[in-house]
């Protein structure tokens, strides 16, 4: 078998995901997923990528990977591996489709049938447009089945019922990101904690503890400023904190997790087994989180999940992406042994993913389960490649 081309496909309005085909002679198709900066990450696909792949065994995918290691890029999650990501990716979808089984088995068979999930609170237009992660881009007032962002900030109680007759037992808030993009991070005044605060206040009064509540900061603020907020938090028994401040320098987790009575979760926005490395040898990581999409596909990631069993510390798969890397991430979580819990948008996959994709897993009574389709499962929809609103580039 034999790559002959490569597709990167572009649909609108999602301006922020592209997907990547990996063509090969004997007509089976591998699909990958990249997210942000999708016209960049093409160009880096079909520039570097394409001519060393083009012409190779797919199924040697350790080769494949060493050949599109570049001299630089590889040290973030930058353009260059969200590209080796998606097509890591892909790789794995055609590895589980020439042998007929789903990812997690190919990757060495499960160590689960199912897991848990939590949600992440966004709402149905979350994120979708190319502004960046800010407050502009949450897309509050939309009409969707679930319009989870603006309910946790105006009516948190109410949502986490909702959340909890389908089985649901975790939810992931961010009501401090407003204060943190006014100050750089560096303050909070009176007014702006007490709202942030609201959402903790109101589901406990609603459902004690029978919620957990991740707190999400993404990676806004400054270490004291964090470790503030973290002692103020210690009043609401919250279940992790993800990514308080930017993790240019893991040593800094060690400063903040004395101030946090919660897990310190880290961090999707880390890419290789080096930085996680430097993350876990602080003995303050918590739960270590990874995105497929952007950490460089199953090959990687599976190599983080067995970093954190060695420094026995649990993972959670990251997605508020896309479908392809979201049923990427479930995949993984039913294979590693030291998966704690999974990520999931009921926005998304009760809503937009099904306008672009078959094959989602099952989420059912606060947990996902697997289709047993061969590798990761998720096709496109047919009618999405062929109507106006899809762009397609081939390498060949």
């Amino acid at each position: 078998m034999k790559i002959t081309a490569i597709e990167t496909i572009k649909v609108s309005p999602y301006e922020n995901l592209l997907w990547v085909n990996l063509v090969t002679d004997e007509g089976v198709v591998g699909l990958g997923e990249a997210c942000k900066a999708r016209d960049t990450v093409a160009a880096y696909i079909h520039e570097w990528c394409a001519p060393r792949l083009i012409g190779t065994d797919p199924l040697r995918i350790p080769e494949r990977r060493r050949s599109l290691e570049g001299y630089l890029g590889w040290g973030a999650a930058g353009v260059e591996t969200r590209a080796i990501s998606a097509i890591d990716i892909a790789l794995w979808d055609l590895f589980g489709k020439v042998h007929g089984k789903p990812v997690a088995d190919m990757l060495g068979g499960r160590a689960r049938d199912s897991i848990r999930t939590y949600n992440t609170c966004a709402g149905s237009g979350y994120m979708r447009r190319a502004v960046g992660q800010s407050s502009a881009n949450w897309a509050l007032g939309n009409a969707g089945e679930y319009e989870d962002l603006d309910a946790f900030l105006n009516c948190a109680d109410e949502l986490a019922h909702s959340l909890l007759e389908q089985g649901i037992t975790g939810m992931k808030i961010w009501p401090f990101d407003v204060a943190a993009e006014r100050t750089g991070g560096r303050d909070i005044s009176p007014a702006e904690l007490k709202r942030a605060l609201e959402p903790f206040e109101k589901i406990r009064r609603a459902v004690g503890d029978k919620m957990d509540i991740m707190v999400e900061f993404h990676s806004m603020w400054s270490l004291p400023m964090a470790k503030r907020l973290a002692r103020i938090l210690s009043d609401y028994d919250t279940y992790w904190h993800e990514d308080p401040f930017r993790l240019d320098n893991p040593a800094d987790i060690a400063h903040y997790a004395p101030y946090s009575d919660a897990w310190v979760c880290v961090s999707e926005t880390l890419s290789t087994i080096h930085h996680f490395r430097e993350a876990l040898e602080t003995g303050c990581v918590g739960v270590a989180m990874f995105d497929l999409g952007w950490c460089g596909g199953f090959t990687d990631a599976r190599k983080i999940a067995a970093l954190a069993e060695a420094h026995k510390v649990p993972c959670a798969p990251h997605d508020c992406t896309g479908p392809v890397a979201y049923a990427a991430g479930c995949q993984l979580a039913m294979h590693i042994p030291n998966a704690l819990i999974m990520e999931s948008v009921r926005a998304f996959y009760g809503g937009w993913y099904n306008d672009l994709v078959t094959g989602l897993p099952v989420v059912a009574n606060g947990e996902i389960r697997l289709h047993e389709a061969p590798g990761h499962g998720i096709v496109l929809q047919p009618e999405v490649l062929r109507s106006e609103r899809a762009e397609i580039r081939r390498s060949d």
